[in-house]
């Protein structure tokens, strides 16, 4: 007869936890959608943060109380029903830590809520950088919670800590700095994902910005993870933060060239570079400068809004092109380094 109880019950029992397995998804819907009330799409509801986690969190509830029921029934200890109560406080507080966290990324539609209200001018890849910071903190605290649920006395855990607290804390200086130092990037905002920064010896564009380093991808497609402490104390150039470029170029032309010829170089030079499009017209310069032993130079300058490397080499060969037609039209030479040499016999 006993036998056929303990029988029953264990059915029962696994009738509880299927119970709880096959009404995980209806009950995790259920609760979503309490609080999301206003979506009418399933899928939507589904795809929120804590949907997952829920359904794990009723399947092991299933297995705790199914637990429970069998406690009287076989005579289970106490010590081992205050196990299967911490694994359970344990599972739940990490599946209710990973919802949380989920819901600071950047999928999410909290978070994509949150980011249309804020300032535009928080660039992407510090917002990310905050919601990292958000989800470590959410797990720092559930790490807290399972080592106090443990039985762990926290106070007796960071005197314990004191002994080895200097070997730690030297171990852990360089993660210090790295981490310090990106909250000093996050903070002063010098460049962002996308950007084409150089920084001695590196140059390229940014693809990731972590607590400890920087991802870097260089023009030879090489992928560079710099320590954020290197980057906190270099001098950065954020190629992509110029709002325009300059054009220079120092012509020596011929000492025997006519005056007026020089003259009205510069008048078609000057009048050429104010028909571009490109060029900033209050930016134009074009001056005789100097008088070289080599001949006279006159300088050409501007200010283009062909910001990138390629735009603006494009920019700066049709220029080129068209100093050098002009040059030819007013049959005007270009002279070269010279010397005289004077032989002893």
């Amino acid at each position: 007869m006993n036998q056929m109880t303990h029988l029953i019950d264990i059915w029962i029992a696994i009738g509880i936890f299927l119970l709880f397995r096959i009404f995980s998804s209806p009950l995790s819907y259920i609760i979503i959608r309490m609080f999301k009330f206003k979506e009418k799409k399933i899928s939507k509801i589904k795809e929120s943060a804590f949907y997952q986690p829920l359904r794990v969190f009723f399947v092991v509830l299933g297995i705790y109380l199914a637990i429970v029921f069998l406690k009287e029934p076989f005579s289970i200890s106490d010590k081992v029903m205050q196990i299967a109560t911490k694994v359970f406080k344990i599972v739940s507080i990490l599946t209710f830590a990973k919802g949380l966290a989920k819901s600071f990324t950047i999928e999410s539609t909290f978070v994509k809520k949150m980011q249309s209200k804020m300032n535009q001018k928080v660039e992407d890849s510090m917002f990310q950088f905050g919601l990292k910071i958000v989800r470590v903190i959410i797990y720092l605290v559930a790490g807290f919670l399972i080592i106090t649920e443990l039985g762990f006395n926290l106070n007796g855990l960071v005197a314990g800590l004191g002994i080895g607290g200097i070997i730690i804390t030297l171990a852990a200086q360089d993660t210090a700095k790295n981490l310090f130092a990106g909250l000093v990037i996050f903070l002063d905002k010098p460049f962002m994902v996308g950007d084409w920064i150089e920084m001695d010896p590196f140059e390229g564009t940014i693809e990731d910005i972590t607590f400890r380093s920087t991802r870097l991808r260089t023009f030879e497609n090489a992928l560079v993870n710099i320590p954020n402490s290197i980057i906190a104390n270099s001098s950065i150039i954020n190629w992509s933060k110029m709002e325009k470029r300059r054009y220079k170029m120092n012509l020596c032309i011929e000492m025997d060239t006519p005056l007026e010829k020089l003259e009205k170089f510069k008048t078609r030079v000057q009048e050429m570079l104010a028909s571009r499009e490109a060029i900033y017209d209050n930016s134009i310069v074009v001056k005789f400068d100097t008088i070289s032993e080599n001949g006279l130079n006159v300088l050409i300058c501007s200010f283009t809004d062909s910001v990138d490397y390629t735009s603006f080499i494009a920019e700066k060969e049709e220029i080129n092109m068209k100093i050098m037609n002009i040059l030819k039209e007013e049959e005007i030479q270009l002279s070269y380094d010279t010397k005289t040499v004077y032989v002893k016999n």
